[in-house]
């Protein structure tokens, strides 16, 4: 992560995040983390914004693209909680699944907005840019953990 922006509120925060890509030739990815009571908010995408101003990519991006909820199990309950999809489009259904484990992980409601253009999710190295974007998200919400003095699993 070579830079990060933050502006706190006593509930409510807003973090940028930039991911470099693992593979020249893939493009960068940039995440916004709204931080809220019991949940975070979360949009992913492509940007050509530079690291150092990475919290313009969102107002470029497309929240709704593909975005969905996804709640923990309950407590004592194995296994992934109750999610759905709230936008998707034919092309693209990651945001689901990627919801699904970020939720069990964390133990958190997670809305996940996955701005990928279908065009890059159709290449064979579409999947190692989902890696990486959900590489990026764990990375990002494991280091807000320890900025709240929370331990996250």
């Amino acid at each position: 992560m070579a830079a990060a922006s933050q502006a706190d509120s006593s509930l409510i925060s807003v973090t940028s995040r930039y991911v470099a890509p693992s593979d020249p030739s893939l493009p960068a990815l940039a995440l916004q983390i709204t931080s809220l009571v019991g949940s975070y908010m979360i949009w992913v995408g492509v940007t050509n914004q530079p690291p150092e101003s990475v919290h313009n990519a969102a107002r470029s991006g497309v929240l709704c693209r593909d975005w969905a909820c996804a709640m923990p199990a309950s407590p004592g309950r194995a296994g992934f909680g109750p999610a759905t999809s709230l936008f998707r489009s034919s092309s693209s259904d990651v945001s689901f699944s990627m919801a699904q484990r970020l939720a069990r992980r964390f133990h958190r409601q997670i809305f996940l907005s996955v701005d990928v253009p279908a065009t890059l999710l159709s290449t064979p190295r579409g999947s190692h840019l989902l890696f990486d974007a959900e590489k990026g998200i764990v990375t990002a919400l494991n280091s807000l953990g320890d900025e709240d003095g929370k331990e996250v699993l």
